[in-house]
């Protein structure tokens, strides 16, 4: 019975409505145990199928959590004949992600996109996610991101969520919510009377209504059992901490007074997280427990056999498992290892069996840690750091034990879990050879740097560096690099600051005679950093020669350090002002990352390339990438939505996100989000003509390390220094700039440095400079900064009073801004054109106009004759999704067909 809960249902049926028309929706609905979830969603079941829906279950399950990929296949199982169906790379994805095939790790994008292409082949579908907040790591990254693209698909996905969860979902952060709260009143004593039969005295009936706090599990189950006469009158309940505890202790009061086979029979259910009837029935014979004992356990409401095991309540699951003796759940693990057979299902077995143990035991360790090796492979990381650390608790020997905890502790960090501190206290009891130890420092800094963003980490990388020079020169090459990376990121100018870090690397063991490209890099970037930028661009330009050349030879590079160091080549690149070299290796970061299914990396790469597109006024590509970045969910992804809404002049938008992103940065220590903040600040105010607000801002960003290395924050502090009438401020920005450009020798460099000259220059000189900028920008892809120069240069002719000219030069500037959708400098162009005398034109419309971005970045892949599926999988989008987009685009292009779409002169 569904008592009220009248706004959550229509809110639910709109989305079945939604989908049923053709569109897809996305809920996460939250909630305290009991408070009915259970009861929403069953109703939303009968609903859909009522409407034509099918419907797919799927449940996380506390045991589970740590076994990859394992609720995604309860979802997708009955599909997975159809995968035959799926293009070969995502199949071979979906295979190793279910341990079906053998294989590298499974690019976890890949088998989002397989996963959106099973779920959209028969529509409508709603697929219902229980306790999602007990899923496995992978499972949840991988949902949440399909979630985010799921597109026109005519697919519901509702994820339930337990309040407060038991594990972090922060995958789900920002997808619609619909949070339940408790009943009102008058709903609670409705649903009171019917779990009450007897007669119930109106103060008595009150107490029990303010007890439940509105929860309807705690109105059925809280009189349970209690004698009819207390209905009359006295009837207390108990004082204990929260509704969610009052109902499991009632639960566990229920099982407790059970007979001893059915109670056993319980835990073992608890135990088996599959919900396996024939498995649980196996394990219950091993025990000596016959099948009669399941009649008391069903007769007291607390679960149900059928094919599938399942208990009344996810809280019945947890009250039988706390309250059972050690002793019995170990019995019952044992059993379920007895009886899982070790061929079909090897890590649930070695789970089992690990669980068992009392003690330490070698052979369950060893087999844990191949579990950990399978669970690795198949792209389970925080499934192999939950195997590893088991493994190391039952291992007997001290020195085992600790390689196993360093393992473990190496597995976490990476999964972005937070027990890697703890491991590596049980690593550091030792006994650890040399190589570990040093190994154990180096983990130990990496986590104080990304844990704290500063402070004591690239301190710490440097000690760990010197440590593991004798030991492994070339670990120890890259954390000097790791710690010079961490000291320009955090933009800390003492004892740990760029300039300390560079000299205390000039200690760095040797390269080896062929230099890797990460060895160019380090030696590029100390020559740099303590002989000067002069000294240091041939080194640089060597290094990301190298990194560029290695794209084409297949056997030269190892992708994965290679993928690890490109974010820092990306920016290197900026650095000596290389803008096709920046484009090349932010591709070629972006497609490694997506090929290795690196969640936690893909942002980053994005965010580079996301950077260059709005510079080279690409706006709605980058928009796109933005995009698709959030989709991860893996780190923050405010960067480029900040830059993007800066360049595009929202100020309502920019203003936001910057003060999220200082909060955000003043929670972590993270001075390079504030600097890269107070840049962005600075492009929107200069695009707004605020020039004062502009010069705060571009003050803050030029103190920057981060900023400066990468050449982004000079040109908005000169340009809003000389418009503020205080051109003094623009001087040690300017000498930079300038020696810089001069030794990069590249268009963008000089371009840029032309044009700031000019805006401190008067006279013939400044024409000249303007001039030369304008010749210089033209020969590169930055064309926000050609559309800029086109700008300033019109209001210093304006101001010269030379009309024609400044007209000439503003009407470019104000077509080409506007064309890339950069309102505030458009707008700026635009009351210079009318102080001219000039009224600015509207832009012409296009058809393209009419497109979203997202439309936009279709039709131009479409337009080089690119398949919907091979758009689909750029995009990470389904096929049927790119289909439904492409319909809207003819509709909006007036055109039939992608031969009429190529003629088309997209921008």
């Amino acid at each position: 019975m569904l008592v009220g809960r009248r706004a959550e249902q229509a809110v639910l049926e709109q989305l079945l409505a939604r989908a049923q028309g053709g569109d897809s929706g996305v809920l996460v609905v939250r909630g305290e145990a009991g408070i009915g979830k259970s009861a929403l969603l069953q109703h939303m079941r009968e609903t859909a199928v009522a409407m034509g829906f099918a419907v797919q279950d799927a449940a996380g399950v506390e045991a589970e959590a740590e076994f990859a990929f394992a609720g995604l296949h309860q979802l997708c199982a009955p599909f997975l004949a159809r995968a035959v169906e799926l293009p070969e790379p995502q199949q071979a994805a979906l295979g190793v992600a279910f341990g079906l095939r053998e294989g590298a790790a499974p690019d976890r994008f890949l088998v989002g996109l397989a996963v959106l292409s099973l779920l959209a082949e028969d529509g409508p579908l709603l697929c219902v996610v229980d306790d999602a907040q007990w899923l496995d790591q992978a499972s949840a990254q991988v949902l949440a991101f399909v979630a985010r693209r799921v597109g026109a698909e005519r697919v519901v996905m509702v994820f339930v969520l337990r309040d407060p969860g038991a594990t972090d979902v922060e995958a789900f952060s920002g997808l619609p919510e619909l949070r339940l709260a408790g009943l009102g009143a008058s709903d609670a004593q409705t649903l009171l009377a019917t779990a009450v039969r007897a007669p119930l005295d109106d103060v008595v009936r009150d107490r029990i209504v303010a007890e439940a706090r509105g929860n309807p599990l705690a109105l059925l189950e809280l009189p349970r059992g209690a004698p009819a006469v207390q209905f009359a009158g006295g009837f207390e309940l108990p004082d204990v901490v929260s509704v969610p505890r009052r109902i499991e202790n009632g639960f566990q009061r229920r099982a407790n007074s059970l007979p001893a086979d059915a109670r056993m029979l319980l835990v073992v259910a608890a135990a088996e997280p599959t919900g396996d009837a024939a498995l649980l029935w196996r394990a219950a014979a091993e025990l000596g427990i016959a099948r009669e004992a399941a009649a008391p356990a069903e007769a007291a409401g607390l679960l149900e056999f059928d094919f599938r095991v399942r208990f009344r309540h996810p809280l019945v699951r947890s009250a039988v498992y706390r309250a059972a003796t050690p002793t019995d759940r170990r019995r019952a693990h044992g059993a379920l290892a007895a009886v899982t057979d070790q061929q079909v299902d090897p890590d649930r077995r070695a789970w089992h069996r690990a669980q068992a143990v009392v003690g330490t035991d070698e052979d369950a360790a060893a087999e844990l840690e191949r579990s950990a090796g399978r669970a690795r492979a198949r792209g389970g990381l925080a499934a192999a750091a939950a195997f590893l650390k088991r493994a190391a608790e039952l291992t007997p020997r001290p020195a085992v034990r600790a390689e196993r905890a360093l393992e473990a502790a190496h597995a976490k960090h990476e999964a972005g879990a937070p027990e890697a501190l703890e491991l590596l206290t049980v690593a550091a009891a030792g006994p650890l050879d040399a190589v570990a130890q040093a190994r154990l420092q180096l983990l130990n800094a990496r986590i104080a740097f990304h844990g704290a963003r500063g402070g004591e980490g690239p301190r710490m990388l440097l000690d760990a560096a010197k440590t593991l020079a004798p030991l492994d020169p070339a670990l120890s090459r890259e954390t000097y690099l790791d710690a010079l990376d961490a000291a320009i990121v955090t933009g800390d100018r003492g004892p740990g600051g760029v300039r300390a870090v560079a000299d205390a690397a000039r200690a760095a063991p040797a390269p080896p005679e062929s230099p890797r490209p990460v060895d160019l890099l380090l030696d590029g970037l100390v020559t740099t950093f303590t002989q000067g930028y002069a000294a240091g661009v041939p080194g640089l330009r060597r290094a990301l020669d190298a990194f560029n050349r290695h794209e084409r030879d297949d056997h030269a590079v190892n992708d994965g350090d290679d993928r690890r160091w490109l974010w820092l080549a990306g920016r290197t690149a900026m650095s000596v002002f290389d803008d096709q070299m920046v484009h090349a290796l932010a591709a070629r970061h972006v497609r490694l990352a997506r090929e290795a299914g690196a969640l936690a990396t893909l942002p980053a790469a994005l965010l580079v390339q996301s950077v260059m597109l709005v510079l080279s006024g690409d706006f709605s590509r980058a928009a796109e990438q933005t995009a698709i970045a959030a989709a991860t969910r893996t780190v923050p992804v405010l960067h480029g939505q900040l830059i993007l809404a800066a360049w595009r002049g929202r100020s309502d938008e920019t203003t936001e996100v910057h003060a999220t992103m200082v909060r955000d940065a003043v929670g972590r220590g993270g001075r390079t989000e504030d600097f890269l903040a107070q840049y962005a600040m600075a492009v929107l105010h200069n695009g707004l003509g605020d020039y004062p607000a502009a010069l705060v801002a571009a003050t803050r960003a030029f103190e920057s390390d981060e900023l400066t290395h990468s050449n982004l924050a000079h040109s908005e502090l000169i340009e809003a220094a000389c418009r503020s009438g205080r051109p003094e401020h623009a001087t040690a920005a300017l000498d930079q700039l300038s020696s810089r450009a001069l030794a990069s020798g590249t268009p963008w460099g000089l371009g840029l440095a032309a044009r700031s000259r000019a805006l401190v220059s008067t006279g013939p000189a400044a024409e000249e400079y303007y001039r030369e900028a304008i010749e210089q920008l033209r020969n590169c892809r930055v064309a926000t900064q050609l559309a800029r120069t086109h700008l300033v240069y019109g209001e210093w002719l304006r101001r010269q009073g030379r009309r024609q000219g400044a007209r000439q030069q503003l009407r470019t500037a104000h077509q080409m801004l506007s064309d890339m959708g950069a309102e505030a400098f458009a707008a700026r162009a635009a009351r210079e054109l009318r102080a001219t005398g000039e009224h600015p034109r509207s832009r012409s419309a296009q058809p393209s106009d009419a497109l979203t971005a997202q439309e936009l970045t279709i039709a131009r892949l479409v337009a080089t004759g690119a398949t919907s599926r091979e758009v689909g999988a750029q995009l990470f989008l389904s096929p049927r999704t790119i289909e439904a987009h492409l319909r809207s685009i003819f509709r909006k292009l007036s055109i039939t067909s992608r031969r009429q779409m190529r003629d088309l002169r997209l921008p």
